[in-house]
């Protein structure tokens, strides 16, 4: 019982998910957790499709100190499905987190469907250059182009960038953990960053 507790603690999940994690893990709590992780990703992959007609903005001012005035600041509109949830607690607690994610780790866009094709062109075209540059072999440069371009897709798109707070685990695997504990399909529709020393 004491380990189903603290497994709820951690997770988030309800008492009978913990329950049969905990013994399809037999009693290893790491376990249990990844096991719960991976199925709250299934029950997400399963709601994608649902329509999102509520939601919320959130904002979030940066500042360096008490006495400056902020530097940063987020504005990013989440969408679920029913309001009942676009008022709780966790839903805005999740809000708050996307939020402070993209003023920490600046994406220029929520996930890799978003990014112009232009883009894409022109960065394989950079990577490949300097590729030829260094003398890359003919024969490898496409996989070291193809590699480069995931990296950049990782660290410019939301989605796939790893959360500020726990690096291990992306900020679509946060939403998907979100979207089993609250039951409903959960979309980042869109963001705005702003940063004063920034052009």
């Amino acid at each position: 019982m004491e380990l189903v507790k603290k497994l709820r603690e951690m997770s988030g999940a309800g008492m009978m998910d913990c329950k049969h994690a905990l013994e399809e893990a037999d009693g290893d709590i790491d376990k249990a957790y990844t096991i719960l992780r991976e199925k709250g990703i299934a029950k997400a992959v399963k709601r994608a499709g649902r329509e999102t007609g509520q939601g919320v903005v959130e904002a979030y001012l940066h500042r360096l100190g008490n006495d400056y005035p902020p530097q940063v600041g987020v504005l990013i509109e989440v969408d679920c499905e029913t309001d009942f949830v676009a008022k709780g607690e966790d839903f805005r607690k999740l809000a708050k987190e996307l939020a402070l994610q993209v003023a920490a780790s600046s994406p220029r866009w929520v996930s890799r469907d978003d990014v112009p094709d232009d883009v894409l062109v022109a960065e394989r075209a950079v990577f490949e250059a300097k590729a030829q540059q260094e003398g890359k072999p003919e024969q490898v440069i496409a996989r070291i182009v193809e590699g480069q371009v995931e990296t950049f897709l990782k660290e410019n798109c939301l989605m796939e960038q790893p959360h500020w707070r726990d690096p291990k685990t992306t900020v679509q695997e946060l939403i998907a953990e979100n979207i089993s504990k609250l039951q409903e399909n959960i979309v980042v529709r869109r963001f705005a960053r702003f940063n004063v020393r920034e052009s």
